[in-house]
């Protein structure tokens, strides 16, 4: 490449160092909307919602969805990548050869995802273009996440393997740059706060490690394994492990500020906004803790157990579970306010922005709902 076209790419790197962050209700890009995994979206939702249309595929669906100026990606076990529409219509979709259950991450137009093989793709977001391939010794069931390099202008790509390894990669040329090493495997995604990665594992620990060195900075014990994310606000993480304690930690102390024992193992990550953390069990809870004090502020119980990790989007929370329901859940309340029933397992997290609300279904559909079009009087 010449020298002028790499500037070209480190100048959009830095603009999307902006763009990428959740202030746009018109675009979630990765996995829980932004890099510190908060689950928040600005979009405002006005329930009922429609649904718009449906994609299938040929397997099971228990990828995540991103969304970006009106293109949806998303990964499939029948080992394709999938880009749509914001219509429904296939815009490309590239053959990996093995099960995709971890969410694309969008950025600088280009998106990166791993496979059930441990294979981490980066491909070109308008054409599929596969652009490099980089190769972990287990499987990838979490997304990529991103940091900025020590220089302030590189990229880097951050994600977790069952190789029991936190890899990190240039965003641009594929080479990795370094690895941590935990003691058992990475299921979940790195939550990315400025110079930190926070990881859990099925080590029991919760790691937090230097995004320019790969050098740990804190180790803290979870009890026992982390199946999901954690999710950052401030300099603190929350996250919940399977024997169904849910933690706050202090980043800078590395102590544990609050911590509550809930019905059932927390598979999925949970969400903050407006001082509030929503998080869910397999037990069939949605539970609302007080960020502050961890003080349950209200739990909901849905039909089926919850893989699915919740979306704040404003005043309401998106639940989506294995009894096929997709529904909206007032944050201040925990009432029940909208509720979609699609019939088949919901294991993904639903992509939310002002005008689509994305989520797949294991029977293999692509499910995309919207506002109500209120019709006016002429």
């Amino acid at each position: 490449m010449k020298r002028g076209g790499i500037l070209s790419l480190l100048l959009i790197s830095c603009l999307f160092h902006v763009s990428a962050q959740p202030e746009s209700a018109g675009c979630w890009p990765s996995y829980r909307g932004d890099p510190r995994l908060t689950g928040f979206s600005d979009a405002v939702i006005h329930p009922p919602l429609k649904l718009l249309w449906t994609f299938k595929t040929t397997d099971a669906i228990k990828s995540s969805a991103v969304i970006c100026k009106g293109d949806i990606y998303i990964g499939c076990d029948d080992g394709y990548i999938y880009a749509l529409t914001g219509d429904g219509r296939l815009k490309w979709k590239f053959k990996t050869g093995t099960s995709i259950e971890a969410p694309p991450l969008l950025l600088n137009g280009i998106v990166y995802t791993g496979s059930m093989e441990g294979i981490i793709y980066a491909l070109d977001a308008g054409s599929g273009e596969l652009k490099w391939k980089y190769i972990t010794d287990g499987q990838i069931s979490g997304s990529c996440n991103w940091a900025q390099g020590p220089d302030k202008k590189h990229l880097h790509i951050i994600a977790g393997s069952y190789d029991f390894i936190l890899h990190c990669i240039d965003a641009l040329t594929g080479k990795g740059i370094w690895k941590y090493s935990t003691g058992n495997y990475i299921n979940g995604t790195p939550a990315v706060s400025g110079e930190l990665a926070v990881t859990g594992g099925c080590d029991g620990f919760l790691h937090i490690v230097h995004t320019g060195t790969g050098l740990l900075e804190k180790k803290i014990s979870m009890e026992t394994y982390i199946p999901a994310s954690a999710a950052i606000n401030g300099d603190k993480a929350y996250l919940g492990n399977y024997d169904g304690a849910f933690f706050c930690v202090d980043l800078k102390t590395g102590k544990t500020i609050w911590k509550k024992k809930a019905d059932g193992p927390f598979v999925a990550s949970p969400s903050i906004g407006a001082g509030k953390v929503v998080c869910a069990t397999q037990n069939k809870y949605v539970y609302c803790f007080d960020a502050r004090t961890g003080d349950v502020v209200w739990k909901n119980r849905a039909r089926g157990k919850i893989d699915s990790s919740p979306v704040i989007a404003g005043k309401l929370v998106f639940i989506a579970s294995s009894d096929g329901r997709l529904r909206l859940i007032d944050l201040q309340t925990g009432s029940e306010s909208w509720t979609y029933e699609i019939g088949s397992a919901l294991s993904g997290t639903p992509a939310v922005t002002s005008d689509l609300v994305v989520i797949g279904a294991e029977d293999g559909t692509v499910y995309a709902f919207g506002p109500e079009k209120v019709k006016t009087k002429k």
